[in-house]
């Protein structure tokens, strides 16, 4: 499987992933030019993961926001339905699990907090993932969403749109393990949700006070909300 559709069929994307987990986090530094990594410590601030508590990151890849959420003493468990990018990320010392997003073997309310991290665009069935998640973490916990979005300035979302998204498999190719997955993924940012969208879909999944800030112009966004006392 070179890439998956905007069906997103979970067997496909999982052995897309697998096909891109070699040399993955350096293929998204190159396509951001860098602010990708800004992008994770702007989520790691928006969690504000505390010693002693329990952290869901889901879609971890890797892990590589799993070890920054981890620094503040929190214990914070890598989740991902790809082997293939669990793997790649063996050598971070965080707990890691495979799991499928829309039924995470976890017991109700075991968590404080759950975060995604450029993965919630990938689920197939957002709403379904937000609830699963709602499940898992315990009343008054929290929940952080970092998604590519859309510009709010209508001149930067067209450059975006007509010229940065369709270069990303060109840009990919050089370091990418599978370039073809990475039209996939300009797909799927075209398809995606606006800010405002989103907000209320993570309100439709029965979290409340949710609020969202943009980065970058809002090519990127963080999203917040509590699960009800």
């Amino acid at each position: 499987m070179s890439r998956a559709g905007l069906d997103k069929n979970p067997r496909e994307v999982a052995e897309m992933f697998d096909g891109v987990a070699k040399g993955y986090d350096l293929t998204n530094s190159v396509m951001t030019l860098g602010f990708d990594r800004r992008w994770r410590e702007w989520t790691r601030r928006a969690l504000d993961a505390r010693a002693g508590e329990k952290i869901l990151d889901l879609a971890a890849g890797t892990a590589v926001s799993t070890v920054e959420f981890a620094s503040s003493g929190a214990w914070c468990v890598a989740a991902d339905f790809s082997l293939g990018m669990l793997r790649s990320g063996a050598r971070r010392p965080v707990p890691k699990i495979a799991a499928d997003a829309l039924h995470l073997p976890f017991a109700d309310g075991v968590f404080d907090a759950a975060t995604v991290s450029f993965g919630l665009r990938n689920f197939q069935g957002t709403v379904a993932a937000l609830r699963e998640m709602a499940r898992v973490v315990r009343p008054g916990g929290r929940l952080v969403i970092c998604e590519l979005s859309k510009p709010s300035w209508k001149p930067l979302r067209a450059l975006y749109n007509n010229v940065a998204l369709k270069a990303l498999p060109v840009i990919a190719r050089p370091v990418a393990s599978n370039s073809d997955a990475y039209a996939y993924l300009a797909e799927s940012i075209r398809d995606w949700h606006d800010q405002r969208a989103l907000a209320e879909l993570i309100a439709e999944a029965g979290w409340e006070d949710v609020a969202w800030m943009n980065l970058t112009g809002g090519m990127a966004a963080i999203h917040r909300a509590t699960k009800p006392e």
